[in-house]
């Protein structure tokens, strides 16, 4: 029984702000699945295995209750996420270093759930993409494309390193964004790019309807207030000012803004990453300029940076800002008067 105040039941939990989460990711992981293969099902299952394991773990050295850290989707949450970005058909060993990085470094270690001030899911991708390059950036071909598939039994044994890897050889390629980064490293125009079969009529094969079913999951997550569309719409737009300014200028050696929209991350990114409530900026002009700030991060490693794409890297610099950010764009306080010039 409740003996004092409030009394006012919250509307929004943190478990069925989670649960909004994990629905609308459905219709893009379908989609995933559909054009790329099953191999996603088995990087979920290793992913969400590790990282509730690893919560249970902690939290029991913690000396802190599990029911209610378990059952906040939390976790498995952080291990889909990670799950969508890393290759398909991942060895299990390098899912369970990433996933108890991002769990470990990347949330208990600042003292858990709403105390963490980087995404534990980039944190946990960005340690193996940089630890591991060859593993990271072995992707596989579109099943519209590609001349064989793994089933679900092949793909569980390819992930627990049981059949050799060079006879899966045929079905890896590199991602579009990968492609269109080297091939302008040597000095090819764009028709010459788009000549390749990983490009479909705006991005990559498969990549831009995935994209696509991310945008409709992040207008679930909208309609039903679980994220602002601040954030989102600041980060889209920032990329694609930023690539359509250099796109006129240069149109046969700068990729199409349409092409960055939907190709990589940056849909994904937009509405389940850079959102995540814990680590984005809290005010409403903050969530503008934390949003812009990822959206031009992005392009600008893209276009001059080392990696092909930078989702990732550009969320943990703009975590690292939102305290600077919250700071100055508080909003006035009700009743006090902005001090007058003299």
């Amino acid at each position: 029984m409740t003996y004092s105040s409030p009394y006012i039941t919250p509307s929004a939990s943190t478990n069925r702000l989670m649960l909004n989460v994990l629905i609308a990711l459905i219709p893009g992981t379908v989609a995933y699945i559909w054009y790329f293969g099953v191999g996603l099902i088995v990087n979920l299952v290793f992913a969400i295995s590790f990282a509730l394991l690893f919560e249970t773990a902690i939290l029991l050295l913690r000396k802190r209750p599990l029911k209610p850290y378990l059952s906040d989707f939390s976790a498995v949450i952080t291990a889909w996420l990670f799950a969508l970005c890393i290759p398909m058909h991942s060895p299990w060993w390098l899912i369970a270093v990433g996933i108890g990085f991002a769990m470990i470094a990347g949330k208990h270690l600042y003292g858990g759930m709403g105390f963490n001030p980087f995404n534990p899911a980039m944190v946990g991708y960005v340690a193996v993409l940089i630890s591991f390059p060859v593993e990271m950036t072995t992707w596989y071909l579109p099943l519209q494309i590609s001349p064989d598939s793994l089933n679900i039994l092949q793909a569980f044994s390819y992930s627990l390193g049981l059949v050799d890897i060079q006879q899966w050889d045929a079905l890896t390629s590199a991602t579009p964004l990968d492609q269109y980064k080297t091939s302008l490293s040597l000095n090819m125009m764009i028709s010459e790019i788009r000549q390749s079969p990983v490009f479909g009529s705006f991005a990559g094969v498969g990549w831009e309807w995935i994209a696509n079913w991310w945008f409709i999951g992040g207008l679930y997550l909208i309609f039903t207030k679980t994220i602002r569309w601040h954030i989102p719409v600041a980060m889209i737009l920032g990329m694609l000012l930023l690539s359509f300014s250099f796109y006129v200028v240069d149109p046969d050696s700068v990729a199409s803004p349409g092409f960055h929209l939907f190709s990589g991350g940056l849909m994904l990114g937009a509405f389940f990453i850079a959102t995540d409530p814990v680590t984005a900026s809290t005010t409403v002009k903050g969530r503008l300029i934390y949003g812009f700030m990822i959206g031009t991060l992005v392009y600008i490693i893209r276009h001059w940076g080392g990696y092909p794409d930078g989702v990732a890297f550009a969320v943990l610099l703009a975590n690292m800002s939102v305290p600077l950010i919250d700071y100055y764009t508080q909003p006035r306080v009700f009743g006090v008067n902005p001090p007058e010039d003299h």
